[in-house]
């Protein structure tokens, strides 16, 4: 990693915000990290530096902050950039998939033919957590006999260990952080 100060930067640009949404949960707030555009900026660079020469060829942001450091990585890298959204927030043709949450279960879709066999994807968003929404992100695009090449993510909550989720898929991350309140 870095070791120019950047990651220091983001790290120190993160708002921690204490029992949000709800009691006992230390919220990782990166609204704080977008006011900072040098802290934006080194998120950016740092990702594309290390993804540049990987020949990616799709990032998928995983909503909603996925959303924000997505497609300047691609754009940077010379990607597509595929949005993996809530259900029914796509029009037209989409497939999905079905993960656990502590109580019931969510759903993720994208759309179909946006992403290729043979395609090499990266997969980004803002935070791992217990990694759920990420492992069914990359079960969407191996469904469709792409690769993913790694889960990028701006913090990791290590306690949760989300990574266990993930199997061998590589996670890439900026800042752990402390989640107790």
């Amino acid at each position: 990693m870095a070791s120019d100060g950047r990651v220091e930067r983001i790290a120190s640009s993160i708002r921690a915000i204490p029992n949000f949404p709800k009691p006992g949960i230390l919220f990782q707030d990166i609204t704080t990290l977008l006011l900072d555009p040098q802290a934006f900026r080194d998120t950016t660079d740092l990702f594309v530096e290390r993804y540049k020469d990987k020949s990616i060829t799709v990032v998928a942001g995983v909503e909603a902050r996925g959303f924000i450091f997505g497609p300047p990585i691609a754009l940077a890298i010379g990607a597509k950039f595929v949005p993996i959204r809530k259900p029914k927030k796509l029009p037209g043709e989409v497939i999905s998939e079905e993960y656990s949450l502590e109580y019931g279960t969510d759903k993720i879709e994208m759309h179909v033919g946006a992403v290729q066999p043979n395609d090499r994807v990266l997969i980004v968003d803002d935070l791992i957590a217990t990694g759920g929404t990420l492992c069914a992100a990359a079960k969407l695009i191996e469904r469709v006999g792409a690769k993913v090449v790694e889960c990028a993510c701006v913090i990791e909550l290590p306690e949760l260990k989300g990574r266990d989720k993930l199997g061998d898929l590589p996670v890439f991350v900026l800042v752990q952080a402390d989640e107790s309140v």
